[in-house]
């Protein structure tokens, strides 16, 4: 029943850690790497027009639905313009609107944009469309045509392919040359395949979109067809018939309408540009969250304070460090002075470093040996004996950092650092193992506990682990589940297997 129960226990702990490790990750995209970088972008449309006297109302098309993209901050810049934003057939609008401004006006919309696989765009069901009513010769070539693209396909998907590709023939027959008069841009292309894909009553929207590169000062307007397939929005270059959006494609707006409307005014123009930025990919992360309505981020040690976050970030390190000296003492066999004296030192030689922490650690235990050794003579009680001890050991600390500031050794100054009651308690422990097991057993144990002090700070300054152990902090019940499991170990310790080989020689 307690192996049930301990088994059940591991199972919920590691069940909990992986799952909230998994979504982080994956839908929220923190980074498992320290110093992580991502891309985001920042996409600006500036819209210059020449002012009438009279009253200026000026609508622009802005993002809105962006599949694998997310919009994290908006800014709308204008001088003396009332501003509102609404959505409209095709996606949002903003609208600029004043009474009067003459002259030359220039208006701004900037955003901030980031990576989200989780963004989904407009996925509403269509209606099936009409048939246009074309006519002649237009209206059997587009049966004949429709015709033929059918007999070659197997599905929606592939009809719209097909038909694309057959507008974009080198050599058209007499059918498609009928519907290739007059195109011109990849917009005629894409309107002219929705037209002929209307005749075969298979939903289609053109969508309107920017390529977010490098950095563009004039970012060319995209135009590509999605065709509803009677599951999902399928995409397709209109100019090639090939399927699906390029990798950086930012879905502007969907439909025919143009991108900016203006009254009032003339000579109307808009310009995209966009620049890429390379920022912290765990900042990124966190708006993601925010933007995703996510609360995890707010019950992380991501929402404390700056000072807080960094005292946790090194109290978090204490669960890896208490897992390592379990293991080492319980599995490898090393003797040691508690559990809880080696993680405070390995912590304290974050500061210090290794070798001059494991100097400066051997040095304060010695001398307060030799102390304690002297206050066994003075016959006194438990705690007033502890008492000076820890008094020694506060003194002893003293003098080391004086004597090192007059040396010009700054690691001698590091010294306070080091937890004072947990070399009190060491010095007294091993006082006690001394005068009951003798001084080998005494030595072996405290060289055991320097040597586990050491590997735990070798593992908790790993970059990896740090990083870990603070933004996936829900990683501590899995290192609860390992120790749980460690605490039911009742096998051969490694040493042991060691010390006892020759029976085994002997035995064979």
């Amino acid at each position: 029943m307690r192996n049930r129960h301990l088994i059940g226990l591991v199972v919920v702990l590691t069940l909990l850690s992986v799952g909230v490790f998994a979504y982080k990750v994956w839908a929220l995209g923190f980074p498992l790497q320290p110093d992580s970088t991502t891309d985001t972008w920042t996409v600006e449309a500036a819209v210059s027009f020449e002012a009438g006297r009279g009253a200026v109302k000026v609508n622009l098309f802005v993002p809105s639905l962006t599949p694998g993209f997310r919009i994290v901050s908006e800014n709308f810049i204008s001088r003396g313009f009332g501003f509102t934003t609404q959505l409209a057939p095709g996606g949002r609008e903003a609208e600029w609107s004043v009474r009067e401004a003459p002259g030359r006006q220039t208006l701004y919309y900037r955003a901030q944009v980031i990576r989200d696989s989780g963004a989904r765009g407009e996925d509403t069901t269509p209606e099936f469309p009409t048939a246009p009513i074309l006519e002649e010769p237009y209206a059997t070539a587009m049966r004949m045509l429709i015709d033929q693209v059918r007999e070659q396909s197997a599905d929606t998907g592939s009809f719209a392919a097909n038909l694309m590709r057959r507008l974009n023939e080198a050599s058209p027959d007499q059918n498609v040359a009928l519907f290739r008069e007059g195109i011109a841009t990849p917009l005629d292309m894409a309107q002219t395949a929705s037209q002929l894909l209307a005749g075969a009553r298979i939903p289609t929207r053109v969508i309107r979109g920017v390529l977010l590169q490098e950095q563009q000062r004039d970012a060319e307007m995209l135009a590509y067809l999605e065709v509803y397939d009677g599951n999902e929005w399928l995409h397709f270059n209109p100019m090639t018939g090939e399927r699906g959006l390029p990798e950086n494609f930012l879905t502007w707006w969907r439909g025919t309408r143009p991108m900016l409307q203006l009254e009032g005014g003339r000579d109307a123009g808009v310009t995209i540009s966009v620049r890429r930025n390379t920022v912290d990919a765990l900042q990124v992360a966190e708006l993601r969250a925010e933007q995703r309505g996510s609360r995890l981020v707010e019950f992380s040690p991501l929402s404390l304070p700056i000072q807080t976050q960094a005292l946790y970030s090194l109290l978090l390190l204490i669960p890896i460090g208490a897992l390592v000296i379990a293991f080492l003492r319980n599995v490898v066999g090393f003797k040691t002075f508690g559990t809880f004296m080696p993680v405070l030192i390995a912590l304290a030689f974050k500061e210090t470093q290794l070798v001059s922490g494991l100097v400066l650690f051997s040095l304060i235990v010695s001398l307060g040996l030799l102390v304690r050794f002297y206050l066994e003579h003075l016959k006194l009680l438990l705690v007033p004996r502890l008492a000076a001890v820890l008094i020694v050991v506060v003194l002893l600390m003293l003098a080391v950092s004086i004597v090192s500031n007059r040396l010009a050794i700054d690691v001698g100054l590091s010294i306070a650092l080091f937890p004072m009651v947990i070399i009190a308690m060491t010095i007294e422990r091993m006082s006690i193992v001394w005068e009951e097991r003798g001084a080998a057993e005494a030595i072996q144990q405290g060289l055991g506990s320097l040597l586990v002090a050491a590997v735990a700070y070798l593992v908790m300054g790993v970059a990896y682990i740090q990083h870990l152990s603070f933004v996936f902090p829900e990683l501590m019940f899995l290192v609860l589940a390992v120790t749980l499991l460690l605490g039911r170990y009742t096998g051969y310790r490694l040493l042991e297997l060691r010390r006892f080989r020759a029976l085994v020689r002997d035995g064979s």
